[in-house]
């Protein structure tokens, strides 16, 4: 017997050229890209925690004849609930952090839904283009640029094989959202000279660690509060609205970041090694500076909500609501529709079709202004995404082999001043000859 070695993650970005050219040739989808008119959208569930179990419920109350068929966990405590409320069999319920794998090798599967703690989003998601699946996941896609670039190249990987990927910005799927957008995008509101965002909320659940939990069961079981787990609350939940911005500037990247941010509520070791505050200006092209901001400390005011100020008006949303005031003054109306739901509609629709979503690229590149964001608030340098991009060797990937034994120790918090930005050189370090963009613009 040959011992089948695991996949590195540069294998798991690479399909077969021969498959992929046989798709392009025929013109059409394998034969698991879409189930054509009725047939059954069978799904897979990796990560059937509270998001997973939400994500599983939106995509078979989406469309009619989708079914789950196949769950996956770390945990087989976070499987129960699923198996029960959809008749999974015992022999189609896998645990363990190579579960996913297991989902995968099934093929009778159209599509996953790829819902365990982030830090792990990149090689599933990689996997299952690998797999020839289409796939629904959850935000944010990444917690560093390694992530993100992975995450970009499985994107491009999925166009060719024409699979379909929606990604969990249901941002993007809201009657609200989309018309107000549309407007923007037709002159609406002018020319945009500046934008904010918000997500300012106080705390979330965290689970206590229990004395038989390692450091990684506890970690995965506790995992918004780690950063190589959750990528920080500013990419984990602020996301959402860093990527209306970018929609609002028609997908544009930002071109630079300054952050700051810090943690003097949640101080407990219990809350691993976070942030609770952030406050972030982003530049876009053309010098427009936005402000991002976000928090999480009870007892503080609420505000989960984007504006974005043209020449000729503002438009802003809470949530549920939309409105345009200036020249083109206008609100939102309407019946409205669950957006979470409608995601998964808009998803298997286009499956169904033949011409499916892929939303890959721009989630991670919204994904990407995150981490961004998140690492000019650790370090309180101010750096281009160029650099960013180029330069910055951050790489917070699970190691190969993972297992939930293992010992883990947590990273320190950062502390601005100390904490070293991967491949970052201060301007007082740079050898005499190589500057930056100019005083105060560091690491270009």
């Amino acid at each position: 017997m040959v011992k089948r070695r695991a996949w590195t993650r540069r294998e798991l970005l690479r399909s077969s050229a021969a498959a992929a050219g046989s798709l392009m040739i025929s013109g059409v989808a394998g034969p698991l890209a879409f189930a054509a008119g009725s047939d059954t959208i069978r799904v897979g569930v990796i990560g059937c925690g509270g998001r997973g179990s939400g994500a599983a419920h939106d995509c078979v109350n989406s469309s009619p004849g989708v079914k789950i068929v196949a769950l996956a966990d770390a945990f087989k405590d976070r499987l129960q609930k699923l198996k029960t409320d959809f008749s999974v069999p015992d022999d189609r319920c896998f645990v363990g952090i190579d579960a996913y794998r297991k989902v995968l090798a099934l093929d009778d599967i159209n599509l996953v839904i790829l819902a365990t703690p982030p830090g792990f989003r990149p090689v599933h998601f990689a996997a299952a283009i690998k797999a020839g699946k289409n796939v629904f996941m959850e935000k944010p896609v990444a917690v560093c640029p390694a992530g993100a670039k992975m995450v970009i190249e499985a994107s491009a990987q999925a166009a060719q094989k024409g699979l379909g990927v929606v990604a969990g910005t249901q941002r993007r799927h809201q009657p609200e959202y989309v018309e107000a957008m549309k407007r923007i995008h037709d002159g609406a509101i002018g020319e945009i000279v500046s934008a904010q965002c918000y997500w300012n909320m106080g705390g979330l659940w965290c689970h206590e660690r229990q004395a038989n939990e390692s450091d990684v069961e506890w970690q995965i079981r506790n995992w918004l509060y780690f950063t190589w787990l959750s990528g920080d609350h500013i990419c984990e939940q602020h996301v959402h609205n860093i990527d209306v911005i970018n929609w609002a500037f028609k997908d544009a990247q930002p071109v630079d970041v300054h952050g700051i941010g810090g943690r003097q509520y949640r101080t407990d070791p219990k809350y691993g090694n976070i942030f609770d505050h952030f406050g972030v200006e982003f530049t876009y092209p053309g010098d427009v500076k936005t402000i991002s901001m976000c928090r999480q400390i009870e007892g503080t005011a609420n505000n989960v909500s984007e504006r974005v100020v043209g020449t000729k008006g503002v438009a802003s949303w809470d949530g549920s609501n939309a409105r345009i005031v200036g020249e083109n003054a206008w609100r939102s109306q309407g019946t409205k529709v669950n957006p979470y739901v409608q995601e998964h509609t808009d998803l298997i629709k286009s499956i169904r079709d033949g011409k499916p979503l892929n939303e890959g690229k721009r989630i991670a590149e919204s994904t990407l202004c995150a981490i961004m964001g998140r690492e000019s608030a650790y370090s309180r340098q101010q750096f281009s995404r160029t650099w960013f991009m180029g330069r910055c060797t951050l790489d917070l990937l699970p190691p190969e082999g993972l297992k939930l034994s293992d010992a883990k120790p947590v990273p320190a918090v950062a502390i601005p001043g100390e904490y070293q930005l991967p491949g970052f050189v201060r301007e007082s370090a740079r050898p005499k000859g190589e500057g930056g963009r100019g005083k105060g613009k560091k690491g270009a």
